[in-house]
């Protein structure tokens, strides 16, 4: 049994890790987060004692280690903007980092923490649960064993409806989020390097606060790609179901399915991570660098090849 800290316990993604961590018969030692609204650690580990301050955190996990009780990983679900920096603490006491996406908003930051890495012999481990869905297990191989200079066409659609909260919050800064394309893209970004190759060419039509869309033309696959938290944007079929969320990713005109299992990713992640076989730093430095690029590229409008969902949207 390995024993966890986590940091981020309000977060909306925590309690998916402390499902991972407590599937996976492993103990919760301390949490940390500024918000106190941390009931769903009862379900989980209601004896792990729990900080407001990280300086009393920091106090705490260093005072355990000290009395012979280590903590082997620091399970990250903060702010994107604060990942950089609670990994470098995860590793200077010693525990490996297990990091939500996307690990670090910038790729030279990788950099620096590998060299991190490097100086205290530690790991630092992200989520990527797309590489773990059957679904997309199985189309990697199909891509794999087919042509070889087979050069497919991917429509990529995913609108999460937010409401007015969003932009208020930390996810509507871009400084600190990174934006749509990171905050809810860059897993899908992940997944197509992963399946398709890297990225020859990038191109933005839009780039708004609350959407984005554009194209990547890959060593394998010409992508038109759609991200979304605009409620508006859902397709009104979806509507007429009660649906706040659509995911679409269509390749060669026929849909991939892969909706059910979507969140249910982490525990596998978890298992795979304390087996030594995690996704680490340099698996995520493709799609952090596509996201950055998406990030600090200007618009173009809608021309070239465009997403078509583009010609709904309104100036």
């Amino acid at each position: 049994m390995y024993n966890f800290a986590l940091i981020g316990a309000a977060g909306f993604i925590a309690p998916r890790h402390l499902k991972a961590i407590k599937e996976t018969g492993n103990n919760l030692l301390a949490a940390l987060d500024k918000h106190d609204c941390v009931g769903v650690m009862d379900s989980y580990f209601p004896n792990a004692d729990f900080f407001v301050e990280f300086e009393r955190f920091d106090r705490h996990i260093d005072k355990l280690k000290r009395q012979g009780t280590k903590v082997d990983y620091v399970s990250i679900c903060t702010p994107n903007y604060l990942h950089d920096s609670h990994i470098r603490f995860a590793l200077r006491q010693g525990a490996d980092a297990i990091c939500e996406k996307p690990i670090v908003l910038n790729p030279w930051n990788i950099d620096a923490l590998q060299e991190i890495e490097k100086e205290t012999k530690r790991k630092v481990y992200t989520i990527l649960q797309l590489r773990l869905h059957p679904a997309i297990i199985e189309l990697k191989k199909k891509v794999e064993e087919g042509p070889v200079d087979k050069i497919y066409d991917i429509d990529l659609t995913y609108i999460t409806s937010r409401g007015r909260w969003y932009g208020i919050s930390w996810k509507g800064d871009n400084q600190k989020s990174g934006g749509v394309a990171t905050n809810i893209g860059v897993h899908f970004f992940d997944m197509l390097t992963w399946i398709f190759g890297d990225v020859r060419k990038n191109v933005v039509h839009v780039s708004r606060c609350d959407k984005a869309a554009g194209y990547l033309e890959l060593e394998r696959a010409r992508v038109r790609w759609f991200l979304s938290v605009d409620y508006n944007d859902v397709p009104n079929d979806a509507k007429l179901n009660n649906q706040r969320t659509f995911r679409s990713i269509v390749i060669e005109g026929k849909e991939i399915e892969f909706s059910e299992g979507f969140t249910d990713l982490h525990t596998k992640t978890y298992q795979n991570i304390l087996q030594g076989k995690g996704f680490g730093l340099e698996e995520s430095r493709h799609s952090i660098q596509t996201v950055y690029y998406i990030r600090n590229t200007k618009e173009i409008g809608l021309v070239g090849d465009y997403h078509p969902f583009c010609l709904l949207l309104k100036d």
